[in-house]
Formats: C-alpha cells, structure tokens, sequence
C-alpha cells in the first residue's frame, strides 16, 4: 500500500546522496558558472587591450621611457613634478577649458531648442530631424575639409558673407582670439545631433496630462515650458551636460585636423600636447604623466557633477 506524506510536511533528505560537503548543489550557482564561460572572452579582450594598456601606461609615467632610448630606469614623481611647472600643460589646459565651456553651453541649449520645435508638431519633422542629425553621421575628416573651405580667407563663405555686410574679413583660423571660437563653432554644428536626439526621446516620453490640464486652466504656452515641461527634462539636461562636458574635456580630432594647435598654440588642447610630446618629443614617460593628470580631472569633473545633480534631485 503507498502512503502519502501529509500536506505541509517537510521533505527528508537522505544524507547519502549528498555531496561531500554536506551542502547541496544550487541551480544558481550552476547557472553563474555558465554565465562566467560566456562572458570570459570579453574579459579577456578587456583586460588585454584596456586593463593592461591602463597599468603599462600608469608604471611608464614613473619613468623616463622614450621612444629614443631603449633603456628605462625609474624616476619616480619627477615626471608629475615637472608637469605642475611646466607652462604649457597650464596653457593647453587653459585652451581645453575655454572650449569646453565655449562649446558645451550652447551644444546643450540649441539641442533643447532643437528638440522643443520638432516636438511641436513642425511640419515636414523627418526633414528637420534629417537636418539636424546628418552632420554627426560625418566622419570628421569630412566635417574639417568642409569647414577649411568655409573658414578660407579669400574664397570661404564665411568672409563672403561678412564682405556682403560691409565688415572686413576675419582670420577664423589665423587669428590666435578668434581661432578656438572658430573650431567651437563646427564642434556645435557637428555634434548637436546627438544631444538633440537625446532630447527629444526624452520630450516623446513625458505625459501629456499636466500639459494638457495647465492648457485648461488658461496658461499659455511659454508659461507650461518653464513651469511643466523643462523641469521634468532636469534628468535629461543633467545627463545631456554631463556627456557634453566629458567630450568636450576630450577634444583632440578636430583640433588637430583643422589648426594642429596654432596659431601660436592658441587651440592646443591637452590631448595634442601629450601627442606632442609623446610622439613628437619622444618622451613617452612624461606624456603619460600628463595624460593621468588630465585623467584624474576628468574624474573629479564627473564626480562634482554627479554630486550636483544628487542634490539637484
């Protein structure tokens, strides 16, 4: 005759058919081993081209390595010594800040206006989304070439236009106070679609009943975009400037493309003067004593910025 164990009873484990350790095998773990074998050729390929690269390049800015010399004996904090009274890491510093804030301001604010008058029910949206999100699609040699040619003294049809207006013609690229404005300017153009992709994603998914209950108790629309929909696009901004100034921290392509730091270094970013030296000036130790200085304020940039939005929310 079978007997049934009553409802609720607990089940007996034989201690027999468990492991040697007297625990019994998890799914989970089983699974999380399955999980490591697939995920372990990334961590190779990460560690190989991005972990390894990160430790060789910190030991290098304890050295004088150089591209010249095959012998290299360790210096210590020479290197980051040298770099706190070296001028020109403070100059190209100063020239990353300027276009940082030069080009981060209104890369943030022509993307929302951007985003604000297609979500309004513009007509032909595809053909203004085009518009606005194709340069970035450009490689940025393209965008340089078509830039020169813009900003060319005689021909460029920016000085075509300004000899229109009566005003004399402007050295965009050989005038040292007009050259970083110059580049800020197709930085804007160039990369703008992105920050107003982000945008206006974020304005499609916000809900339309404040909105809509606002409009019905008589406020207008420039009253519901400062009171209702730019505080609940706080997130987005955040994140779009967030994005922004770690980029614009980073410039080096066009820089080096359109004016290779000229004139006079008036547009060298750090980026360029740690190439410089480390493969111009063959001192490799050194550059990489700049470039972890540099890292380290792009960290505590992100760190304060993050620390500002937690409060902010």
């Amino acid at each position: 005759m079978t007997t049934t164990a009553p409802p609720g009873a607990e089940e007996q484990t034989d201690p027999h058919t468990l492991p040697p350790n007297g625990r019994s095998t998890a799914p989970g773990r089983i699974r999380t081993g399955h999980g490591l074998v697939f995920v372990l050729p990334f961590l190779l390929v990460f560690c190989l081209f991005m972990v390894w690269p990160i430790v060789q390049g910190l030991w290098m800015s304890f050295t004088d390595s150089s591209l010249a010399l095959r012998d290299t004996s360790f210096v210590g904090l020479d290197n980051y010594t040298e770099a706190f009274g070296d001028p020109d890491v403070w100059s190209s510093l100063g020239n990353t800040v300027l276009f940082t804030v030069i080009s981060s301001v209104p890369l943030v604010l022509a993307a929302l206006a951007m985003a604000l008058l297609v979500h309004s029910g513009l007509a032909g949206q595809w053909a203004w989304r085009l518009s606005f999100f194709a340069p970035y699609l450009l490689p940025v040699t393209v965008v340089t070439m078509i830039w020169t040619w813009l900003y060319q003294p005689e021909l460029g049809m920016a000085n075509q236009l300004l000899d229109t207006l009566g005003v004399a013609p402007v050295g965009w690229l050989s005038d040292e106070s007009v050259a970083m404005w110059s580049v800020a300017a197709l930085t804007v153009w160039w990369t703008v679609g992105f920050n107003f992709l982000l945008y206006l994603a974020a304005l499609q998914s916000l809900p339309t009943t404040f909105d809509e209950a606002a409009a019905l108790d008589g406020a207008g629309a420039w009253r519901r975009l400062w009171s209702i929909t730019l505080p609940q696009l706080r997130r987005t901004t955040g994140l779009v400037a967030m994005l922004q100034v770690l980029a614009s921290l980073k410039v080096f392509d066009q820089i080096y493309i359109l004016t290779k730091g000229g004139p006079n270094g008036s547009t060298r970013p750090v980026l360029e003067y740690v190439y410089d030296v480390g493969f111009t000036g063959y001192r490799l130790g050194y550059a990489s004593a700049v470039s972890y200085l540099f890292f380290a304020l792009i960290v505590l940039v992100s760190l304060v910025q993050l620390r500002l939005f937690r409060r902010e929310d």
